[in-house]
């Protein structure tokens, strides 16, 4: 072999090698870490299927989920996303009305009719504004809203809770947040502000009557062991929001971003059927369990409360005509 082609060889190798670095180095550069928050409790079959939708995502992609609120508590986990302290979270809307009051249209009882009409909401350009607003004002995108049960009354005492004026000085919890605390007053109740995983205890030692959730929750935190009853009310259609910073989200390469969006997806799809069956199946389950459960009058909860969010300082801060556009849907 001669010496000028031995020297190709090494020459060719030489590249292929920095090549070879330069590749790996990218890779390295390129590695995600999605930090996660959640107030749904590590043992919930929720938190099973994100972490299972999650893992699937490759080695530049490093999940990591903290659940029961143990990393951040409710409702602080936009703040903490906005302050590059956290990547993504499972939030509410009422999380986020302070900075973008539009989207506490959301949190309007007996706006959403079902899970088909908040699908449509979401898929329609009602929802690709609202998405927009959230990114604009906070840095916050939306990759998933999975439907969590549609809430109704559960409560500690057994008077029948069949009108508004029955929920008079019953202390309802309701979720911290102003928006959260409007929606228990437009019921009728007296709303007291706290954190999901003390609900059990404090239904268990009387400091709340009541709260307010869907049936799948009822059951994943057992809050039937320490009520006598449930009100199917149905005043809210709740679906919670899989946000990521929008920042994280420019980091990532398209590729990236299209397995972050399939496994948040994977999640909806697989929580929004969870729930769906369960509600089917748990009213027969609470009965066998020795609750009351029973429908109350729901025109009249629906017509006092709409007609006190028509009167709210909340209306004004809503997109002209886009209750109407989500009426219509």
């Amino acid at each position: 072999m001669s010496i000028h082609l031995q020297r190709r060889q090494l020459m060719t190798q030489a590249a292929a090698l920095s090549a070879a670095a330069f590749a790996g180095n990218s890779w390295a550069q390129n590695k995600i870490t999605l930090t996660y928050s959640d107030i749904v409790p590590e043992n919930d079959s929720r938190t099973a299927m994100l972490r299972s939708a999650f893992s699937t995502l490759g080695a530049d992609i490093d999940f990591k989920s903290h659940h029961g609120g143990s990393l951040y508590k409710q409702g602080t986990e936009p703040v903490a996303i906005q302050r590059g302290n956290l990547d993504m979270a499972n939030i509410a809307s009422g999380d986020v009305q302070n900075q973008v009051p539009q989207l506490s249209l959301l949190m309007v009882p007996y706006l959403i009719r079902d899970v088909a009409h908040l699908r449509k909401m979401w898929a329609s350009d009602v929802g690709a504004e609202l998405n927009k607003l959230l990114d604009e004002k906070m840095g916050l995108r939306i990759l998933a809203n999975p439907y969590i049960g549609t809430r109704h009354l559960g409560l500690r005492t057994t008077k029948k809770i069949m009108k508004p004026a029955d929920l008079a000085g019953i202390k309802l919890r309701m979720p911290p947040g102003e928006v959260w605390q409007f929606v228990g007053t437009a019921m009728g109740a007296n709303p007291t502000p706290l954190p999901f995983p003390e609900v059990y205890t404090a239904l268990q030692t009387g400091a709340i009557d009541a709260q307010d959730n869907a049936l799948p929750a009822v059951k994943n935190m057992k809050f039937y062991e320490v009520s006598k009853q449930i009100s199917l009310t149905g005043h809210l259609v709740a679906a919670n929001h899989f946000v990521i910073s929008s920042k994280k989200w420019a980091a990532m390469s398209s590729d990236q971003q299209r397995r972050v969006q399939a496994a948040a997806n994977k999640v909806e799809e697989d929580i929004t059927n969870m729930a769906l069956k369960e509600e089917a199946e748990l009213v027969a389950f609470f009965k066998k369990e020795g609750l009351d459960v029973y429908t109350p009058d729901l025109p009249a909860f629906r017509s006092q409360v709409l007609a006190q969010y028509a009167k709210s300082k909340y209306a004004a801060g809503w997109v002209p005509g886009m209750m109407e556009r989500i009426n219509k849907l």
